[in-house]
């Protein structure tokens, strides 16, 4: 994709976003020479044009997939009210909606297995072609062909599965278990095999998007849950042939993974990760200067008060950080987790520079 060099044309305000939530200042929309969706797979191909932040990207989780209703995570044309939250996931699991957190747990005490071997057994897999896909296609027309990049979640991912079928505790057990690691394995291949059948599906009936973002929590605020070793044998295997299929299909792949687990993104590359954007507790500065030429980081930026910056020390940071995180063949993304700092100051200086930079 070519670069068009920079005019100051560009920044010419053509629209703006709603904020996210109510009560959120909206986000303006630039004269961008490409679609947000054109910079966004640019810089997945490490050929940024602008530095991606906030607006490139469209969260589509639809509600016919039960698991975005059980997680209280549905983003599409129709919204779903919050006592519709909860309940039965794709295999049935039971998930509790708490208001006070905004999101869903299987109430712990009663798994559905006690143990990693009876999955064959026990566990009834979803029937997807029974999932309303035409029908949410036609509702979602417009939705998926905004000119954004366009992402639907897997929710639940691997690890997160196995807790939901055999509560915390049973799943950080079988991940060790000589008498269950096989077994574990043996299901997170099936689940390989479900999820590439959810991708194509997805690519059938929305052929617009552009990627996918499997959701898995790999850690606690203080550290994984499991060591490097573990995840790269009971969990890399299974979510790499995952990523294989995504990317022969041409898209690109994301991975949602909270905690403080800088030490497994190893592992998020074996698996083959294109993008990863952790949480504060992890120092996504060093990670980004350590491996942001295998997997592209998600930056959290250095913070400010914008009520006490001036608009002068808002547009030095923006410099700064197109200056340390905007390389031509190891672009970053903006983190969400440090949006705070996307004031129109800010965010005019930092599209103008990494324009000017890319473009170079």
């Amino acid at each position: 994709m070519s670069n068009p060099k920079f005019d100051p044309k560009e920044l010419k305000v053509v629209g703006e976003l709603p904020g996210f939530f109510p009560g959120m200042p909206g986000t303006p929309l630039y004269d961008f020479p490409v679609s947000r969706k054109e910079a966004y797979i640019a810089t997945m191909k490490r050929e940024p044009i602008w530095q991606v932040t906030t607006v490139e990207t469209s969260l589509f989780t639809p509600q016919f997939y039960p698991d975005n209703v059980a997680r209280a995570f549905v983003f599409e044309t129709n919204p779903l009210p919050r006592e519709k939250f909860g309940g039965k996931d794709m295999f049935g699991i039971n998930w509790v909606y708490v208001d006070s957190a905004g999101g869903s747990m299987v109430r712990p005490g009663s798994p559905l297995l006690k143990d990693a071997n009876e999955w064959k057994e026990k566990l009834v897999w979803p029937n997807i072609d029974s999932w309303d896909w035409e029908g949410s296609a036609k509702a979602n027309e417009a939705f998926v062909n905004n000119g954004t990049f366009i992402m639907p979640w897997i929710m639940n991912g691997f690890y997160e599965r196995l807790i939901s079928f055999m509560d915390f505790e049973g799943a950080a057990l079988a991940l060790i278990d000589e008498d269950q690691k096989d077994a574990v394995k043996e299901l997170f291949e099936r689940l390989t095999d479900l999820y590439i059948r959810i991708v194509d599906k997805f690519i059938e009936y929305f052929p617009s998007i552009g990627g996918f973002c499997v959701h898995d929590d790999w850690g606690s605020q203080k550290a994984p849950f499991f060591s490097l070793a573990t995840v790269m044998e009971m969990i890399v295997p299974a979510m790499r042939r995952l990523t294989d299929h995504i990317h022969s299909r041409g898209l690109y792949a994301d991975l949602h993974s909270c905690g403080h687990i800088e030490k497994l993104v190893p592992a998020m590359i074996e698996a083959g990760w294109d993008s990863w954007s952790g949480m504060p507790m992890n120092d996504t500065q060093m990670l980004y200067d350590k491996y942001g030429d295998k997997i592209i980081i998600g930056v959290i930026p250095d913070q400010f008060d914008p009520a006490t910056t001036s608009e002068e020390e808002q547009r030095a940071a923006a410099a700064k950080y197109v200056e340390k995180f905007c390389k031509p063949g190891k672009p970053s993304i903006l983190n969400m987790y440090g949006a705070a700092v996307l004031t129109p100051a800010y965010r005019e200086e930092l599209y103008k520079l990494s324009r000017i930079k890319y473009s170079e």
